[in-house]
């Protein structure tokens, strides 16, 4: 076996193919084009008579340990730290990996930061074996993943064996694609039973070394990881003076307007109450908040989100949010619906762009600006189909920079 790959397209001599059932497309079905492109090795699902082809009863777990092996079984040769949840599941990851670097241990790291900021959390699980070889071949000990719930029912993981799997936790979230919230939960549920050591995160904490009640969750968690593997929570403590949260987490953006200007990745109910609810405390002014909400994902947290913005906010700025194959402004009306205070100034600009300027440029001195539902990310989807280049952070700093003489903004 020279390759293996799961897309037709990508076949080369010698290379091995595995058939899988996606959402729009089936592997099956490219089962000649993949033979045509060199192809010495075939699986899929189906009774199919092609030479070398070989049935399995699950395409993708197959895929998952050809792709192991492929890759030298790397995962058996690190210590992994697996991490899922509705929230918190980045800022967990990336506290235990700070941790175990400065306590001198070599660690990989992979999560939606650092896969880009695509809309992407867990790789293929071809992309995510090489990813494993490749810090194998660093000299890491351990590897600390970010796992969606995506990930694991199309088993994205699959020929992985975890050492610690956490849970940090479970609302309503991604329905449009689980359905139900029980089976939701079931999903999670399987990952944190398949880790040898299983952590779920506590529900309160005496912590307050970052921002936020929900932060010190995360690093409430963090600690109990490392103190699991064999380290020391003083260690861990004195580790995490030092931390710094990941990009598009609360970050706060300077400027010289007086206003304070933070981005955040919080685009459920939860994570918009628990970030709103903080920066309100922290607001001697008015709290200016921006947000959407993604189109083809669950619907019914768009009232809700409209309803607790209202309650914790000054003025409100409903925008887009990777609307997709949706109209923007129909999300942006189903959010309004659960606004029901009177006491909130709320506007609806549908270009994310001139939401920001707007709300920028109405702050004053004590302000705060939240800019919230994108955070790190690097694209937007508009029209379902194409990604195109976004980026909250480079949107804010080009209107600071505009109140200043400059006039085009680089979203480069």
């Amino acid at each position: 076996m020279t390759g293996i790959e799961f897309d037709s397209r990508k076949v080369k001599p010698g290379y091995t193919f595995v058939a899988i059932r996606g959402q729009n497309f089936d592997g099956h079905d490219f089962i000649e084009e993949a033979i045509k492109n060199g192809a010495t090795e075939i699986y899929g699902e189906r009774n199919l008579n092609y030479p070398n082809y070989f049935k399995v009863k699950d395409s993708r777990q197959k895929l998952g340990e050809l792709a192991s092996e492929f890759y030298g079984e790397s995962s058996k040769k690190l210590k992994l730290i697996g991490v899922t949840g509705t929230k918190g599941k980045t800022t967990t990851c990336h506290l235990i990996h700070h941790i175990l670097t400065k306590l001198s241990k070599n660690a990989g790291l992979l999560t939606s930061v650092t896969m880009g900021g695509y809309h992407v959390t867990s790789p293929d699980v071809i992309t995510f074996h090489k990813l494993l070889k490749e810090m194998v071949d660093k000299g890491y000990e351990y590897a600390v993943i970010e796992v969606s719930s995506h990930g694991i029912d199309q088993k994205r993981i699959a020929g992985a064996k975890f050492d610690v799997t956490v849970l940090t936790n479970i609302a309503s979230e991604h329905l449009d694609y689980h359905k139900t919230l029980e089976m939701y939960k079931k999903i999670k549920m399987s990952f944190l039973n398949s880790g040898k050591i299983k952590i779920i995160s506590p529900k309160d904490t005496n912590l307050n070394i970052l921002p936020g009640k929900f932060n010190n969750l995360n690093a409430e968690t963090a600690i109990e990881v490392v103190k699991r593997l064999g380290f020391s929570k003083i260690d861990a403590l004195k580790a995490l003076q030092l931390f710094k949260l990941p990009q598009g987490r609360l970050e706060k953006i300077d400027n010289n307007k007086g206003i304070n200007i933070f981005i955040d990745f919080a685009h459920t109910p939860d994570s918009l109450k628990e970030v709103l609810t903080y920066l309100k405390g922290k607001t001697k002014g008015k709290l200016i908040s921006v947000f959407g909400c993604a189109g083809e994902r669950d619907p019914y947290k768009r009232p809700r989100m409209g309803e607790i913005a209202s309650k914790l906010s000054d003025i409100i700025i409903l925008t887009a949010e990777d609307p997709r194959s949706e109209d923007v402004k129909d999300i942006i009306n189903q959010i309004k619906s659960g606004i029901g205070s009177k006491n909130v100034v709320v506007y609806k600009i549908t270009d994310r762009e001139k939401a920001i300027e707007k709300a920028i440029k109405i702050a004053k001195a004590k302000d705060t600006v939240a800019i919230l539902g994108k955070g790190h990310e690097k694209s937007m989807n508009l029209d379902g189909i194409h990604e195109v280049p976004w980026s909250d952070r480079k949107v804010v700093k080009g209107v600071l920079k505009e109140s200043s003489g400059f006039r085009k903004m680089n979203l480069d």
